[in-house]
């Protein structure tokens, strides 16, 4: 569900209770482990987590206003969502989220190209994201995009 807040507090404060709990956990997960230079904002109605232009001046290629994302997290009427673009961009990065899972969820992963969909909050597993947020730095994230950009045009 898209929402118009204007900061992630006030994204947060829109949220029932329980989703509201989860997702301020989620969110500081990814605030404690992702690495320095990524900025927490929000960025498509969804609590984002992108590389500012202060770093990144030419933006997301979609629409070159946007600094380039990330990682965005959402409650979503059925679930909450972590999209990570890395897993979408990384085969090597995803085979090791895939395989990692299991040890941490006994439900099957419920995942789209870049999309991780939780239908019970009571099974994120908290450790294995901040963990997987940790992995990619900025510097490498921009490498993963230009690299896939270029390819692409």
């Amino acid at each position: 569900m898209r929402s118009s807040a204007s900061s992630p507090e006030a994204y947060l404060s829109e949220l029932p209770e329980d989703r509201r709990e989860a997702m301020s956990q989620l969110r500081n997960t990814i605030l404690e482990n992702i690495p320095e230079g990524f900025e927490e904002t929000m960025n498509y109605g969804m609590i984002g987590y992108v590389v500012p232009h202060s770093i990144y001046p030419d933006g997301y290629h979609c629409d070159p206003k946007l600094p380039l994302p990330f990682i965005n997290i959402a409650s979503q009427k059925n679930f909450v969502a972590l999209y990570h673009m890395g897993v979408y961009s990384d085969k090597k990065l995803l085979d090791w989220f895939t395989k990692e899972y299991p040890k941490y969820v006994k439900t099957k992963l419920d995942m789209g190209k870049s999309c991780i969909r939780f239908k019970k909050i009571e099974t994120i597993p908290y450790k294995l994201i901040g963990e997987l947020c940790s992995k990619i730095s900025v510097q490498q994230w921009i490498e993963f995009y230009e690299k896939s950009t270029k390819t692409n045009q």
